[in-house]
């Protein structure tokens, strides 16, 4: 399993800035975005983003750092399991050379499993080994928009069971959601183990992230374009104006702050860009063609003119 620490390439004792800013770089290098048709970029970009995820929960990088849980989030077996076991229970248990060794783990693990089924024995009550639940693994495709503004997603699991997850807004293709005690049931009355579910975000039609931003084209009439004006654009909070300045063309870039996606480590949000795209009618009426074919200074321009070095 990974070391979050060696997949973001910073110390133990890295600051939140440093992890921040490590996290960010890496990102964008790896960014299937930046990458398309990359598959070792785009495992790359999760394997980035699950180190992220532990090491910018200051409670989870404790807990990895305590050896409580793993590089992806999973609970880790105690700390001194086989030892506690080996000692209370006459297994072979050593001190060789500075370092600790089992010699004999047949005895420890034929406890675990053998006397589940009945065995009884010491530290048991005679009734098995007693184990909480194990954790169980899911993948779960999910809406941009759901992703983006938050929502209930439902989930089937193995035993026909559904489950209405709580997408938080802002969540990002990638990221696991722990849902505790939906796991496989404990024994004996024990808790049940916690799922985790892997989301993969589905691409949306027009809406295209780059980290927290969103980028959009946007058609606009020759009108809209030549004389400027309020038109409707839609955003992942819903439709807003937006002000065309006059004379613009395709290709004009306009950005609508603080209309990007929400960045759930920050709390702040990313801006929205839109790129204009000027689109005629489909059947041009003969007003228009008629200007047009007299239209002396449609003539007097070459859009093509810094084109000519190349050719």
């Amino acid at each position: 399993m990974s070391d979050p620490y060696s997949v973001l390439g910073v110390p133990r004792t890295a600051s939140e800035d440093d992890i921040r800013k490590a996290f960010r770089k890496l990102a964008k290098k790896h960014h299937p975005d930046l990458n398309p048709g990359d598959k070792a970029a785009e495992a790359k970009f999760k394997e980035i983003g699950q180190a992220n995820d532990i090491l910018s929960d200051p409670e989870k990088r404790r807990r990895f750092d305590a050896g409580e849980i793993d590089g992806t989030g999973q609970e880790m077996p105690p700390r001194g399991f086989y030892r506690d076991q080996a000692g209370g229970r006459g297994g072979k248990y050593e001190h060789a050379a500075g370092h600790d060794s089992f010699v004999d783990m047949g005895g420890i693990f034929s406890e675990m499993f053998g006397e589940r089924r009945g065995g009884g024995g010491p530290g048991f009550g005679g009734g098995g080994f007693d184990m909480g639940g194990m954790p169980v693994s899911y993948s779960l495709r999910v809406p941009f928009l759901v992703a983006a503004r938050g929502g209930k997603q439902r989930v089937t699991l193995p035993d026909g069971k559904t489950l209405d997850i709580d997408v938080p807004e802002g969540t990002t293709d990638g990221q696991t959601l722990r849902l505790k005690g939906q796991g496989m049931p404990g024994s004996q009355g024990r808790p049940a183990g916690d799922a985790y579910v892997e989301i993969h975000v589905d691409p949306h039609a027009f809406f295209q992230p780059r980290d927290n931003d969103i980028h959009v084209e946007l058609p606009v009439t020759v009108t809209e374009a030549t004389l400027g004006g309020k038109v409707k654009v839609p955003t992942v909070g819903g439709a807003v104006m937006l002000n065309v300045p006059a004379g613009s063309n395709t290709g004009t870039s306009l950005r609508l702050k603080g209309r990007g996606l929400l960045d759930r480590k920050s709390g702040q949000r990313g801006d929205q860009y839109v790129k204009l795209k000027v689109v005629l009618p489909e059947a041009p009426d003969d007003k228009l063609k008629e200007f047009l074919a007299s239209w002396e200074a449609g003539r007097a321009y070459d859009p093509r003119k810094e084109m000519e070095q190349f050719t």
